[in-house]
């Protein structure tokens, strides 16, 4: 959403940021454990695996430590690539290294703010996939209290909250909603007017 200009940008707030951080921790650990217990067990004497299991139980231990600091944004898809590169190069079962893969890849789409672009012409939610929408896809399109609402005309209504932010040049709700009621009638008349 950051090569074009929008009129107005909202952001939502993302609320599975613990629960990605959580199942990324949880992976890494049963990956490094599963490391040392291969290695443990295997007749030969391969400490690279043991020592991608201490690189993962060190980067755990940094991101949980960086995690308790305020207004710090963790990111596990490194630990998360280097168990891939464990399973596929170093155990018996590497197709698990695609597993850890896409969901390396998915941990930074989970983090990603999600912003929903406003412009006269359009509607853009910026999700994995890029989804558009005209104006005339919706019944009515408000932001009260933090709260943005997307009406749309096939039953489907969107309602979530939107990030604080403390910019001071930062358009208002009256003001927004007032540009939304504007391109909702324009749309409307201009349909009307197709009909006819």
């Amino acid at each position: 959403m950051n090569t074009i200009r929008y009129k107005y940008v909202v952001i939502l707030k993302k609320n599975n940021e613990r629960t990605t951080d959580l199942l990324s921790v949880l992976l890494c650990f049963f990956s490094a454990l599963t490391f040392v217990y291969i290695q443990l067990r295997s007749p030969h004497s391969n400490y690279l695996l043991l020592i991608v299991a201490l690189a993962i139980l060190a980067g755990l231990t940094a991101n949980l430590i960086l995690s308790r600091r305020k207004n710090s944004r963790v990111r596990y898809r490194i630990w998360l690539l280097v168990s891939a590169i464990g399973w596929i190069g170093l155990t018996p079962v590497p197709w698990v290294a695609v597993i850890f893969t896409a969901l390396a890849f998915l941990e930074s789409q989970t983090k990603r703010p999600l912003e929903i672009g406003f412009d006269p012409d359009h509607i853009v939610i910026n999700t994995l996939i890029s989804r558009r929408f005209v104006w005339s896809d919706f019944n009515n399109i408000i932001l009260k209290d933090g709260l943005l609402t997307l009406d749309f005309k096939s039953n489907r209504l969107l309602q979530r909250e939107v990030v604080d932010d403390e910019d001071e040049d930062d358009a208002d709700e009256e003001e927004f909603n007032m540009f939304c009621r504007e391109q909702l009638a324009a749309s409307s008349s201009s349909q009307s007017v197709k009909i006819f």
